[in-house]
């Protein structure tokens, strides 16, 4: 497998990475697969806390989160809180915009953010995708999520050990292939939304992107209320061992989310029970 891989041109002129794992007989998520540096079980536990307070307290830079760490009598340095932050992706909102789980690339084009209350006023509106990390035993995973940004109907899925675009692009393929295409679709400036490949998809569906502006920490704050809840009310709750548990675990808390569970801004109403006039299904 690994030698086929090598077979591989990611800057190929004429056939896509989508077409060469067809002909070499790769599957794409193979291709794109980094492994993750395991961690220590100290550092895990730090992860899991910082997690915790990142998502009550987005504010923390590392100083602030390093010194919050210490009074709950976690031995953390300085250092140590920076590598960490930047394993999760994170930094504080102010001054400057926190980074999300996300790398930004200087070379990928960067679209201006379109979303204002005028252009948000029904369900298919707009779309938002994020990715959000998940502990996992000693390590994490990323979960990405594409959500119709007025009903807060969670359209697509998926989880990854690596944060490779190949996730990201099947869980709009997903959203795409089951649902109304939207007026606007909205992401972050993450190199895997900014990706030619990501583009290229969206393009081909004629659909107008908007990108988070720096400086704008809650230009994508539906979905980041979604990774609050699911975080609050399953992840740190929730007992699991592998992709697959979680997984599970995920797919029974989303069909909750969008089906069951009442929204305050919605009127009380689910999420579907808003969205579900512009549902192909």
């Amino acid at each position: 497998m690994v030698m086929r891989k090598n077979l591989i041109e990611s800057d190929h002129s004429e056939l896509s990475i989508h077409q060469q794992c067809h002909i070499v007989n790769v599957p794409r998520s193979n291709y794109y697969y980094q492994s993750v540096k395991k961690l220590t079980k100290q550092e895990q536990a730090w992860l899991v806390a910082m997690d915790r307070l990142y998502t009550s307290y987005p504010f923390l830079g590392y100083r602030k989160m390093m010194q919050v760490m210490q009074k709950e009598g976690h031995a953390i340095t300085e250092k140590q809180t920076r590598r960490l932050m930047a394993e999760l992706g994170i930094q504080g909102l102010m001054p400057v915009r926190r980074r999300h789980t996300y790398t930004a690339q200087k070379q990928h084009h960067i679209y201006p953010y379109l979303l204002n209350k005028d252009k948000i006023l029904k369900p298919g509106d707009v779309w938002a995708i994020d990715i959000t990390y998940i502990p996992m035993n000693g390590s994490h995973v990323y979960l990405v999520a594409v959500m119709d940004w007025y009903s807060r109907f969670i359209l697509s899925w998926r989880v990854s050990n690596s944060m490779d675009v190949g996730f990201c692009m099947d869980a709009l393929q997903e959203a795409i292939r089951h649902h109304h295409l939207p007026q606007i679709f909205n992401s972050d400036q993450g190199a895997q939304f900014t990706s030619k490949l990501f583009i290229d998809l969206l393009k081909l569906h004629d659909i107008p992107i908007s990108m988070d502006s720096k400086g704008r920490a809650f230009d994508n704050i539906m979905v980041e209320r979604l990774w609050r809840s699911i975080k609050y009310e399953l992840i740190y709750l929730a007992e699991y061992h592998t992709i697959r548990e979680l997984k599970k675990l995920l797919s029974d808390y989303i069909e909750f989310y969008n089906f069951k569970r009442p929204h305050a801004g919605l009127n009380n109403l689910t999420p579907y029970e808003v969205y579900r006039g512009f549902d192909k299904s």
